[in-house]
């Protein structure tokens, strides 16, 4: 099978061309920035060369944008030109070739100031039936680029779904308040629970979406590790984490301790990844549990493929109060 995946240089990208290329399908790798991975240069703004790069193509990978780091260093128009119009090129191209399939990879951050109740509230339980409030440029053409997603199936009848993942990336917090509070591995950790995913299961979550999306058409899918907690469990987590952490996940405590760890006072967000689990059969192996589990016998925290890709980071230059700027 002919596939193209776009932002091959980064971090998903890579990692989903070296999968796909091990199972033996011929891949074109798109990106801005040139690497092994990389088979065409350029940027999706410029229709021409993307259509030139659908050839014969049955399916496309969408995981080229400008992320949420880049908000600080680039223009609004950079990334409506890059997120919005760059998707538009892509499903155009796609839909004119024939292409069977399309992924786009989201995020998120789409929910904005939905994941933050207010002081007092419970936890808010995040699905995909909650209303996004995009809070900046990036969730904005996000979201936007979504809707084109969701277009083109109704009016072109291209197979899209759309993923929003959420956090993978192993660069550290750009909050320095909470860089300072919690060693990184253990930050991370206790990210499990409520709001990071594996790159290994995010790459399987876009196996699977490219198998399902014929016969489901247009979707939104929640891509994150599978948490330990229960709807009920909302207020507590608000106010004192670690104690419904305990309950539900009471092996926790002792490898935390050896480790010197602490847990989060308070979760204000939980994702649910139960619409992806049951509509695309995704079965993620990393969750809070397993990781434990696998601490305790002396493993890694990430996966063997999130090893292998490593940081790319986001920028060329370094910055003083981080590692990348904030808006």
């Amino acid at each position: 099978m002919r596939v193209l995946v776009t932002g091959a240089a980064g971090r998903l990208g890579e990692a989903l061309v070296r999968i796909l290329r091990r199972a033996g399908h011929d891949v074109v790798g798109l990106d801005v920035l040139a690497s092994e991975h990389v088979t065409r240069v350029g940027s999706i703004v410029d229709r021409a060369w993307v259509r030139e790069a659908m050839a014969r193509v049955e399916t496309v990978f969408h995981a080229a944008t400008l992320h949420k780091p880049h908000v600080a260093t680039h223009t609004r128009q950079d990334f409506v030109d890059t997120n919005v119009t760059g998707t538009l090129n892509l499903l155009e191209e796609a839909s004119a070739a024939g292409v069977e399939r399309f992924i786009f990879t989201s995020t998120t951050s789409v929910f904005g100031d939905a994941l933050s109740p207010p002081p007092g509230a419970p936890a808010a339980w995040i699905t995909e039936d909650v209303v996004a409030v995009p809070k900046n440029i990036y969730g904005v053409t996000k979201a936007a680029a979504e809707d084109l997603c969701q277009l083109f199936h109704r009016n072109q009848r291209l197979a899209c779904l759309v993923l929003r993942t959420s956090r993978f990336f192993p660069e550290e917090d750009d909050d320095s308040a909470v860089r300072q509070a919690w060693p990184d591995d253990n930050l991370k950790v206790n990210e499990y629970l409520h709001r990071r995913v594996d790159i290994e299961d995010v790459v399987s979550a876009h196996l699977l979406a490219a198998e399902r999306a014929p016969a489901i058409g247009f979707g939104k899918y929640i891509i994150s590790a599978t948490t330990p907690f229960q709807p009920g469990d909302v207020g507590g987590l608000a106010v004192d984490a670690a104690a419904v952490v305990r309950r539900r996940v009471p092996a926790y405590e002792a490898e935390y301790e050896r480790r010197g760890w602490r847990m989060f006072p308070g979760i204000g967000r939980v994702y649910i990844n139960d619409r992806a689990r049951r509509d695309l059969g995704w079965r993620p192996l990393h969750d809070f549990p397993s990781i434990i589990a696998r601490l305790q016998a002396g493993g890694e925290v990430a996966s063997a493929l999130a090893r292998e890709i490593g940081s790319k980071g986001y920028h060329g230059a370094a910055f003083v109060e981080g590692p990348y700027p904030v808006e």
